[in-house]
């Protein structure tokens, strides 16, 4: 057994995901590392740490979905995370949920690519920045690593659907 290997076997029970979720999630993670000699799609010195510190991290957010999600749009999207984690989870769970990535440098829209066709998932990726890229009218809107945390609200709001915030189940502090 590989060493990632344990570590999955107990995300798979905190994420309470089925084995063929757990297969894709390792599927994902086998392709984040091949490329990750290529393109930087995160950074070589945390990837033992790949499960614990990118892969449980981006499925934490699944928890705080509404009801019956049927899009969300992941920006400045890099190597998928947390949007491809959650596109990974919403096969099993929410298999209606479409997800669409915005992403400037084509090199990581090629690796999402990859990803979403080797693991038929049902994505969209758009290479494109965030300032200049059409409104998506997601239902959940996901970024992280993205930019200084002042700047997610402005950024993000642009890319929701009217009127379907939530944050009921969500407690953040913004300080400047």
């Amino acid at each position: 057994m590989k060493p990632d290997d344990a570590v999955a076997r107990i995300s798979q029970q905190q994420l309470d995901v089925s084995r063929e979720t757990l297969e894709r999630l390792e599927a994902y993670a086998a392709l984040l590392m091949k490329w990750n000699q290529k393109i930087n799609l995160v950074s070589p010195a945390i990837l033992p740490e790949l499960w614990t510190r990118h892969i449980l991290d981006s499925a934490q957010v699944f928890k705080f979905f509404p009801e019956s999600p049927k899009s969300l749009c992941d920006i400045g999207s890099g190597g998928g995370l947390p949007g491809m984690i959650l596109a990974i989870l919403a096969q099993e769970k929410e298999p209606e949920l479409t997800t669409t990535f915005l992403e400037s440098d084509r090199r990581k829209c090629a690796f999402l690519q990859t990803v979403a066709a080797q693991l038929a998932l049902k994505t969209e990726i758009r290479s494109e920045r965030i300032e200049s890229a059409e409104p998506v009218g997601a239902d959940v809107v996901s970024a992280r690593a993205l930019a200084p945390l002042p700047k997610y609200p402005s950024w993000s709001s642009w890319f929701w659907r009217p009127f379907s915030l939530r944050f009921d189940k969500c407690v953040c502090k913004l300080e400047e």
